[in-house]
């Protein structure tokens, strides 16, 4: 599985990463873990390290709508790094292209019952409106299991999307299951893409290869290579023991073990996405 790092493409992208400045910027009153410190600096390591040279920054739950850390990483990463925030339905239009000027692609739901966050599905439609003159997505993580009921409505956004870990099934399923179905339907309409990233959230056979989500993360890629991204999901917020990076980025080549269709998934498709 080391062929992820032998050939690594230009501008890789790692899309989805939380930075906490824990001593700088507290966490809200709605947090409901006690997050690791993960500085943008820390990060920078991380990158060195994969051989990645790009990332997407997501607003991390404990911050609920306070986007400074991730503002100031933003600025920290001199144009390396784009973001996704969490932001009021009333956010005004000026709020909105500053932050898009700081580098923000996007608006994150977190839909993960005791999850913590904070936006409801009676949010979307009003954000999605406001958001999509600027091109930017809703990064979405709900349980994939519940997609089928919520396709309809996904589809009709006016904006991108992004769909987190794999679906994110809490409880994993076979690739004939309605919201499996449903995520591939999505992919197909054009405007969506998935996470091919955390199968150690989800997995109940675990690793190393974690092979009762690899089969989904598979079928994904095959199914529509151009509609996926690869994700660190650094530093593993929530986890007792943190996922060895380099093993998330090494089971690409268990899922993709076409070069081309990895360096697809890892630098053309962000770089589409996020502008960059």
């Amino acid at each position: 599985m080391n062929d992820a790092f032998a050939n690594m493409p230009d501008n890789a992208c790692d899309c989805h990463v939380h930075i906490y400045e824990l001593e700088r910027y507290q966490l809200a009153s709605t947090s409901t873990y006690g997050p690791p410190q993960a500085s943008w600096s820390d990060y920078e390591k991380v990158l060195q390290r994969l051989g990645l040279t790009r990332a997407i920054l997501v607003q991390p739950t404990g911050y609920a709508y306070d986007n400074r850390c991730l503002l100031e990483a933003l600025q920290m990463s001199g144009g390396v790094a784009r973001g996704i925030v969490v932001i009021k339905p009333d956010t005004s239009p000026a709020e909105l292209q500053a932050m898009h000027d700081a580098g923000v692609r996007g608006v994150r739901f977190m839909m993960i019952p005791g999850s913590g966050g904070i936006l409801a599905w009676d949010d979307l439609e009003e954000i999605a409106g406001r958001i999509a003159e600027f091109g930017w997505v809703v990064n979405l993580q709900l349980d994939g299991r519940e997609l089928a009921q919520y396709e309809a409505r996904l589809r009709a956004l006016p904006c991108l999307l992004t769909i987190d870990h794999i679906g994110k099934f809490l409880e994993p399923v076979a690739t004939d299951h309605s919201g499996f179905r449903s995520l591939l339907n999505l992919l197909d309409a054009g405007r969506t893409w998935v996470k091919v990233s955390a199968p150690y959230e989800t997995s109940k056979i675990g690793p190393p290869l974690y092979d009762d989500v690899s089969t989904l993360a598979r079928a994904l890629i095959e199914h529509n290579p151009e509609r996926c991204l690869w994700a660190s999901n650094w530093p593993h917020p929530g986890r007792k023991s943190r996922a060895n990076d380099a093993e998330m980025l090494a089971l690409l080549s268990h899922w993709a073990p076409d070069e081309s269709v990895r360096r697809q998934i890892l630098a053309s498709n962000p770089a589409a996405l996020y502008g960059f």
